[in-house]
C-alpha cells in the first residue's frame, strides 16, 4: 500500500516565494506532502487526493475541476457594503468602463484577481483599456484617496485572527509580527469589532488589512480597512507560518469539506 496517497497535499506553484517556502516548512513538519507544479507532477496523479493550493488564482480556476478544489473568497462587494466607521473613506464597486470616465485623482483595484496595479491614478483616462484578463465590466473597486500611516496584514479563522503581520509604513514594505508592533492592542481591537459585526459577511478563512488612516490636514487619525483577500493567495509576511496554513488549509480545498456557511464564498473560475 502507498501511504503517500493518504496524505494530504498542498500543492504550490513553480514560481517561488518567501510566503510559499514558509508555507512549506510548515506543511512538513504537520505531515502533509508538498508537490510543486512544475510538469513532473503531473494533475492526474493528484486525482482523488485531498489537494490544497496555495498561489495565483489563474493556475486555480484551471486546476479547480480536475483537483475538486473549492477556493474561498471574499465577495467583490464586500469593501463597497462595509459602514463608513469601518472604511473611513467612500468606496464604491463599479465597472472599469464606468471608472475610464472619472475626472479627478482616485485609488483603483481589482476586487480580488490583481489583472492590473491597484494605485492612485490621476484620473480614469490613466486606467488600462484592454487586457488579457481585463474588459469593460471588469469590476473595480473605487474610493477617496487616503493615506495608511501604517498598514497590517491579520489572517482570519472562524472569526478570529489567528496571527498577524506588519507590512507597510506609508507605502512602504515594513514587516514585523503583529504581537511584536506598538500598535498590536489597537490593531486587534478594532479588528475584534470588525469581525464582530461583519463575522457573517466573511468566508471562514480570510486574509484582512487593516491600517491607520492620517488626515495630512487636520493630523486626526482612523483605524480603517485596507481589504479583504484570499488566504491562498496572500503574503504572509512576517506572520507566524503555522497559524497562516491553518487559514490556508480551509480557504483551498476539497469541496466536500467546505461548510454549509462558506458556500457562498466558493469562486466560480474565471
Amino acid at each position: 500500500m502507498n501511504t503517500t496517497d493518504d496524505r494530504a497535499v498542498l500543492l504550490l506553484p513553480a514560481q517561488r516565494s518567501s510566503t510559499s517556502l514558509l508555507l512549506a516548512e510548515a506543511a512538513v513538519r504537520r505531515g502533509l506532502e508538498v508537490v510543486v507544479l512544475d510538469g513532473a507532477a503531473p494533475l492526474e496523479s493528484l486525482a482523488g487526493r485531498q489537494v490544497h493550493w496555495y498561489g495565483g488564482p489563474l493556475a486555480a480556476d484551471r486546476m479547480a475541476g480536475a483537483l475538486d478544489l473549492a477556493l474561498l473568497e471574499p465577495a467583490d462587494d464586500w469593501l463597497a457594503g462595509l459602514p463608513e466607521e469601518f472604511t473611513g473613506r467612500r468606496i464604491e464597486l463599479t465597472t472599469l468602463s464606468e471608472a475610464w470616465a472619472l475626472r479627478h485623482p482616485v485609488f483603483v483595484k481589482p476586487p480580488s484577481d490583481k489583472q492590473f496595479p491597484a494605485a492612485v491614478y490621476p484620473d480614469g483616462s490613466r486606467l488600462p483599456r484592454q487586457g488579457e484578463r481585463i474588459g469593460p465590466d471588469t469590476a473595480v473597486l473605487v474610493s477617496d484617496v487616503v493615506t495608511f500611516a501604517v498598514e497590517y496584514r491579520l489572517f482570519v479563522l472562524d472569526g478570529r485572527v489567528v496571527t498577524g503581520s506588519r507590512y507597510a509604513r506609508y507605502g512602504r514594505l515594513d514587516t514585523a509580527p503583529l504581537d511584536q508592533d506598538p500598535n498590536r492592542e489597537p490593531v486587534r481591537a478594532f479588528a475584534e469589532r470588525l469581525l464582530a459585526a461583519e463575522r457573517d459577511s466573511l468566508p471562514s478563512a480570510v486574509a484582512v488589512d487593516v491600517g491607520l488612516l492620517q488626515d495630512p490636514d487636520s493630523g486626526q487619525e482612523q483605524w480603517a480597512v485596507v481589504e479583504a483577500n484570499m488566504p491562498w493567495f496572500a503574503h504572509s509576511y512576517a506572520a507566524d507560518p503555522a497559524a497562516v496554513l491553518d487559514v490556508v488549509l480551509r480557504a483551498c480545498g476539497s469541496r466536500g469539506a467546505v461548510a454549509a456557511r462558506d458556500r457562498r464564498f466558493l469562486r466560480v473560475p474565471a
